[in-house]
C-alpha cells in the first residue's frame, strides 16, 4: 500500500536511490566516516539498500517472468564482483555488491511465495540465503527487508514494525565501531519509512527500457571509476 498523493513514481524513486548510493560510495572512498560530512553523506546513503529491497519486492510482484528477473540479477552480480571488490580494498577478493544480495533476496521471496515445502524448510532456506549474503553489500539485512516488504505488502503497520525491528538490530550491530558514535549514520535507515510510505505513489512511470537497464550498467561502472580514483589517482 502506497500513498496515491506521493510525488515520486517508481523510476524517480530509483534515480533518487542511485544518487544516494553514489553519495554514500563517494563518502566511503574519500571522506572520513567519523567526520560530520561523512556522517551526513552516509545518512543519505542509508536510503539505498532498504529501498532497493522494496523495489525488488515490487518488481517480483509485477514481473511476468521471475526466472528472467533472477537471471538478470545473477549475471550483473557476477559482472559487478570485480569492480565492487576493487572499490572496497584495491584488489580482488571475495566481496560482491548489492546486486548479489538482491539476487539472494529474490530467491528468498520466491521460496516463500512458490516453494512447495514446510514453513520450517522455508525458514532454514532463508537462513541459508542470509548466510550466503555475508559476501555481499547490505548482507543479511536486505534479504530480510525484501521478505518483509513482500509478505506485508498490503499491511503497512506490520511492514513498518517489522522493518523497524530489523533496523534496530542493524543499528545496534554498529556500536562496536571506533569511535562508538561513528555508527550513528545507520539511523538514517529509518528515513526509508517516510520515503516509501508518503513520497512514493506506486506508479511505474515511463516504460522506456533505458530506465530498466540504467542501474545495471551504472552500478559496476561507477564502482570501477571510484575504485580507480581511490586506489590509483589519490592513493
Amino acid at each position: 500500500m502506497t500513498n496515491a498523493k506521493g510525488f515520486l513514481n517508481r523510476n524517480q524513486l530509483k534515480y533518487l536511490v542511485i544518487v544516494a548510493m553514489l553519495i554514500d560510495h563517494i563518502a566511503w572512498a574519500f571522506v572520513p566516516t567519523a567526520s560530520l560530512l561523512g556522517q551526513v553523506m552516509h545518512v543519505i546513503g542509508r536510503l539505498t539498500g532498504p529501498t532497493m529491497a522494496y523495489m525488488l519486492a515490487e518488481g517480483y510482484h509485477y514481473t511476468r517472468n521471475v526466472k528472467k528477473y533472477a537471471m538478470r540479477l545473477g549475471i550483473f552480480a557476477v559482472i559487478s564482483w570485480l569492480p565492487f571488490s576493487y572499490f572496497e580494498r584495491g584488489y580482488i577478493h571475495s566481496a560482491f555488491g548489492v546486486i548479489y544480495t538482491l539476487f539472494l533476496s529474490l530467491l528468498a521471496i520466491w521460496l516463500w511465495d512458490k516453494g512447495k515445502c514446510s514453513v520450517l524448510w522455508k525458514q532454514l532456506g532463508t537462513l541459508g540465503l542470509c548466510l550466503l549474503s555475508i559476501f555481499g553489500d547490505w548482507a543479511m539485512f536486505d534479504v530480510l527487508y525484501a521478505l518483509i516488504f513482500f509478505r506485508y505488502r498490503d499491511n503497512p503497520k506490520e511492514k513498518w514494525i517489522s522493518f523497524s525491528c530489523i533496523t534496530a538490530i542493524c543499528c545496534v550491530s554498529m556500536l562496536g565501531n571506533e569511535p562508538i558514535w561513528s555508527g550513528l549514520f545507520q539511523l538514517g535507515i529509518f528515513l526509508v519509512i517516510p520515503l516509501i510510505q508518503y513520497c512514493y505513489n506506486g506508479k511505474s512511470g515511463s516504460k522506456n527500457p533505458f530506465h530498466k537497464w540504467f542501474f545495471y550498467v551504472f552500478y559496476p561502472l561507477h564502482l570501477l571509476v571510484l575504485g580507480i580514483l581511490r586506489w590509483v589517482v589519490f592513493a
